[in-house]
């Protein structure tokens, strides 16, 4: 077989809102195709029309821009394998289907719901399980137990019937797994599935799958392992069309798990335990919101890369990765065959890292963003200086004006607690002292305050911790922030003396205990 160009593709229904689960067997796919310079498609499976949610596609589309995964070549770009969306190719799929059966490799079902539920109890009465196979097949009406008259007569007649598979009977079905390895099924375990349904034209997923994968020349299908049962189909089904010699290769991911390993991770437990499990915010049809990691604060490179390790790893014990360094290191080798067991405290590590590392002007972009719905104006270079000294304490984006509310607005009151605790003996003397020092000094610098502050608590021998929380108290309010240095030189003189000359003001200076 000649060496292909990789291409692979994304398939998502548009049924709600993207689980973070399709949004890592996206980014595999993405990082794949990029470590070995091929294709990334983006292809919408819609041909269940009843579970289609409008909003969904959009919101996929989204979902893979802020992760920052391009798309090559599919819904949200076009390309030379158009239309990529499967209900409006529905019209390839009867051709194939008919192919099939020409082939004898399937063939027309006329059952009703009430003739298979009459051979479901029959089953069930004698102990076996029942399941639509070789013996099935010719008990029920179909075009294996009727004639071909009335066949005939029935397909023109209804639209009620169907096209199912045929089943070989007894075949150990031979398949190679990137992931899992080596696996044998034999056919007697398996069901004949309808392939197209007449009533609303459209197929279902197993024919329209192979189908537009084959036209679409994909060469490596890595998807969920939820998927993994249908192999033996699809194998077949490369067979019976004769598209194995380009027949692409398989890869099932594991699963995402809950954080307490008890199974497939769900929306159920992201609201139990405070955590959103859909990368952007979605609001359904219905009006019902669900939590997105882009709204509760995450930068997208931090969720990439918490996502691409779950399930990975790059045979190193490295953990914070750019999408260029995941692209390098990339291999469906280093995939686990068991299912990843999601960490939400982890989540919030990895995007600790990651605004510790970010840009102190895009931070000063989201911070001016939570200044304005506060009302409160501030030059760009304050506001990209204290991103600067707060980025460090921040774990989550939409904390940033909470860790640095103080640098734009004077406390109004003062913890009491803190109060209890430092503001007392000659700690708020020694901050009236303090003000006046500031005022005269010849700068506020970080560097000179650092001397002023030091020299003075040093010279009068005074407790440098209870004078430096009783300054913190009195210019914040209470004991969060940076350095107190750093915030006297973000504060500005002027401001700085205000806060502190208020604070002697509003809590007085009590006589030193005996």
């Amino acid at each position: 077989m000649s060496q292909r160009k990789v291409r692979v593709r994304f398939a998502p229904s548009p049924t709600g809102a993207l689980h973070i689960g399709g949004v890592r067997t996206a980014l595999y796919n993405y990082l794949f195709a990029r470590r070995n310079g091929g294709d990334f498609l983006l292809r919408i499976e819609d041909t269940d029309s009843g579970r289609f949610v409008p909003g969904a596609e959009d919101y996929i589309i989204e979902s893979l821009k802020w992760c920052g995964i391009k798309v090559d070549e599919g819904v949200s770009v076009g390309g030379p394998h158009a239309p990529y969306r499967q209900s409006e190719r529905k019209e390839l799929y009867l051709k194939y289907a008919l192919e099939l059966v020409e082939k004898g490799w399937a063939y027309y079902a006329f059952d009703s719901a009430e003739e298979l539920e009459n051979i479901r109890k029959e089953h069930e009465a004698a102990g076996k399980t029942f399941a639509y196979n070789s013996t099935v097949r010719t008990e029920l009406p179909t075009s294996l137990s009727l004639s071909a008259e009335e066949t005939a007569r029935r397909i023109s007649e209804r639209n009620d019937w169907v096209i199912r598979f045929k089943m070989p009977e007894d075949e150990d079905v031979q398949m190679d797994d990137i992931v899992r390895g080596h696996v044998t099924i034999n056919t007697s375990t398996l069901d004949d599935k309808v392939l197209y349904k007449a009533a609303d034209q459209l197929p279902t997923y197993h024919l329209a799958n192979i189908v537009d994968d084959h036209l679409m020349e994909i060469t490596h299908v890595i998807r969920g392992e939820e998927w993994l049962p249908s192999l033996p189909l699809h194998i077949l089904l490369y067979r019976a069309f004769g598209w194995e010699e380009t027949r692409p290769q398989f890869a099932h991911l594991p699963l995402l798990l809950k954080p307490d390993g008890g199974g497939k991770l769900s929306k159920r437990d992201g609201d139990r335990l405070g955590f959103p499990v859909f990368p952007l915010l979605w609001k359904s049809p219905a009006g019902d919101i669900s939590r997105g990691y882009r709204e509760d604060g995450y930068l997208p490179e931090a969720f990439v890369n918490m996502l691409a390790l779950m399930g990975w790893n790059p045979g190193d014990d490295r953990e914070i990765m750019s999408m260029d360094e995941l692209i390098e290191s990339f291999s469906l080798e280093h995939v686990s065959k068991a299912g990843a067991r999601f960490n939400p405290e982890k989540a919030r590590w990895f995007n600790a890292q990651y605004i510790k590392k970010c840009d102190d002007e895009k931070l000063a972009d989201i911070l001016e963003a939570q200044l304005h719905t506060h009302g409160i104006a501030s030059t760009r270079e304050k506001t990209v200086k204290v991103c600067s000294l707060i980025k460090e304490r921040a774990v989550l984006l939409t904390e940033l004006y909470d860790l640095s509310d103080f640098f734009f607005t004077a406390p109004e009151s003062y913890d009491e607690k803190v109060v209890k605790k430092f503001w007392k003996n000659g700690n708020p003397a020694a901050v009236k002292e303090i003000a006046t020092l500031i005022e005269k000094a010849p700068g506020t610098d970080a560097a000179a305050m650092e001397t002023l502050l030091h020299g003075y608590i040093e010279t009068n021998g005074l407790p440098m911790g209870q004078v430096m929380n009783s300054l913190r108290l009195a210019l914040v309010g209470q004991s969060k922030g940076p350095g107190i240095n750093d915030i006297i030189e973000t504060l500005g003189r002027e401001e700085t003396v205000r806060r502190l000359e208020k604070a002697v003001q509003t809590l007085g200076i009590p006589q030193p205990e005996q």
